[in-house]
């Protein structure tokens, strides 16, 4: 085992190379509450149940019914699945009677899942032990 003296660690002989850059990038960069709500939009991308129901608003809207047999998820998960993907704007919903059909909130949302998507089914990096040999 190594003791912490023989452990090498990273760090920047410099206090700042770039100043001017890192001057800008702080600039720019977005206040902490919107760091926080596109952190949290992000854990809402990051299960695979509801990103499933977000996949499946790419066509249009979709009646709750309809999302739970597309999924595999019971009508009760789906809705529950649903209030939270509404309550961060991520889904909006139109009802009809008893009927709630939900579609993806815009076209930021769309572009997002859109991007992810063609990410993955570009890149064998991420799970390379599923690539056929």
């Amino acid at each position: 085992m190594k003791s912490s003296a023989d452990v090498q660690h990273d760090s920047c002989s410099v206090r700042l190379v770039d100043p001017e850059r890192v001057a800008s990038v702080n600039a720019r960069m977005p206040g902490e509450d919107d760091i926080v709500d596109t952190a949290d939009v992000f854990g809402l991308l990051g299960d695979p149940r509801r990103l499933k129901l977000l996949v499946a608003l790419l066509d249009g809207e979709l009646c709750v019914c309809d999302l739970a047999a597309i999924t595999g998820l019971s009508e009760s998960a789906t809705s529950h699945a649903l209030r939270l993907l509404r309550a961060h704007r991520v889904v909006g919903v139109r009802r009809d009677g008893r009927n709630a059909f939900y579609r993806l909130d815009d076209a930021h949302v769309r572009m997002l899942l859109d991007l992810a998507v063609a990410h993955t089914e570009h890149t064998d990096a991420i799970h390379p032990e599923r690539s056929e040999a």
